[in-house]
């Protein structure tokens, strides 16, 4: 499940200077605006891969970061974007039905490694909505993504990535799309639900893993998904990771409070308050670019900011209300975390700037008033680009280090 509903494919618009019919920034923006092994004492000797990663706007035209990966045998090629507020994989199969037919799609028939999965197995019953379709033994299953959904067999091949081979990986085989938000090489879904990667690989890598995410506007694969405890940084800073057992998939903090400039402002407890009744709360995630604060906490960044800027806002584009229309100095933002954890956000990471004339805006925005988001505080990608960012279930952390990786 990806949070980005509003901002799915908000971003590709803002930056699009090679296109060849340019139009408004503002024209740009409302159209796209169509909108989530074991023991440690034997983890020391575990594997390490070290998985370049590259924004998807200019490979895929998506808003999401995508790694190089393999399926079946022999081989077949995809880009699949990551995210952490997803569980399941998936991949276009032939025949696929709303499926861009510009990418690759797999095809079963040439991997000798494939099966279906059956119903009445148990990975059938850890998928969204399992179905078991009239005349046929293989399960399938449905779910949404951003504006978009679709239909999936369940299966099992080889998955690749860097060195590593993952057998009998257990995922979707698209069988039709509805919409036009579904990356279109495929997910792989980085949460912590039972059919995960992370738990489909923890005899493998310890349930740990980290990312750095380069630049939105770099062309390049700078950034690295790295896998297993070995070559985590070791002295990156830390706080506690929480599990909320209404969504626990997702990977939840306790952001404590927020600082524009060197003033903490002054936000209600409750608007940062972990509630696993409601699902409130923040978590971490990379499949949405920009960062969502519930309203209470938004409102007060939003109005610190811009008294510290000074300058007349320009009319709202799109999502974005706070945008400005001249040069202005950002002051900083900073998020604070349980443990004395703080993350400041260089200007790259807060303001988005147009190809097309002057206009800036504060990449930040409000939740819905209402809603099962409402509650939550979304930290997205934009917010943690060049930064290494550590998940380490084992011992219950969440780690944050500045690291440059964009190239």
């Amino acid at each position: 499940m990806s949070f980005s509903l509003l901002f799915l494919f908000l971003f590709l618009l803002l930056i699009t200077s090679t296109s060849s019919t340019p139009r408004s920034y503002a024209d740009l923006l409302l159209a796209r605006s169509i909108h989530d092994k074991p023991h440690i004492s034997s983890l020391a000797s575990a594997p390490r891969s070290f998985v370049p990663i590259a924004p998807g706007r200019q490979l895929l035209q998506i808003p999401n970061y995508v790694i190089r990966a393999q399926i079946g045998t022999p081989p077949q090629s995809f880009l699949l974007a990551i995210d952490t507020s997803n569980d399941a994989a998936w991949i276009p199969c032939t025949s696929c039905v709303g499926c861009p037919s510009s990418n690759p799609s797999f095809s079963p028939s040439h991997s000798t490694t494939f099966r279906a999965i059956p119903c009445g197995s148990s990975q059938c019953s850890q998928v969204p909505n399992p179905a078991c379709p009239t005349g046929q033994t293989s399960c399938a299953f449905n779910m949404s993504y951003g504006g978009s959904s679709f239909q999936a067999g369940l299966v099992q091949d080889s998955l690749t990535l860097a060195s590593d081979v993952v057998t009998s990986y257990t995922f979707g085989c698209l069988q039709q799309v509805t919409g036009s938000s579904v990356p279109p090489q495929g997910l792989l879904g980085l949460g912590r639900g039972p059919l995960s990667f992370l738990s489909q690989t923890k005899n493998l890598y310890g349930s740990v893993f980290s990312y750095c995410l380069p630049s939105f506007r770099s062309v390049n694969f700078t950034g690295t998904l790295r896998l297993g405890p070995k070559g985590q940084p070791q002295k990156i800073k830390t706080t506690p990771l929480l599990t909320n057992p209404r969504r626990p998939s997702l990977y939840y903090v306790n952001m404590v409070g927020i600082r524009v400039g060197k003033k903490v402002l002054p936000i209600p407890a409750s608007s940062f308050a972990f509630d696993p009744n409601t699902g409130g709360g923040t978590i971490i995630d990379a499949g949405t670019m920009f960062t969502m604060l519930v309203v209470p906490a938004y409102t007060a960044v939003r109005d610190e900011f811009r008294r510290r800027v000074k300058v007349p806002v320009a009319p709202p584009l799109g999502g974005f209300d706070t945008c400005y229309n001249t040069t202005i100095t950002a002051p900083t933002i900073t998020f604070m975390f349980d443990g004395g954890i703080t993350v400041t956000l260089p200007e790259e990471n807060s303001m988005i700037r147009s190809s097309f004339g002057s206009i800036t805006c504060l990449a930040m925005a409000a939740q819905p008033a209402t809603g099962v988001n409402s509650v939550l505080n979304v930290i997205a990608n934009m917010q943690q680009q060049n930064h290494r960012v550590l998940f380490d279930i084992p011992n219950s952390r969440v780690g944050f280090a500045r690291e440059p990786c964009t190239a």
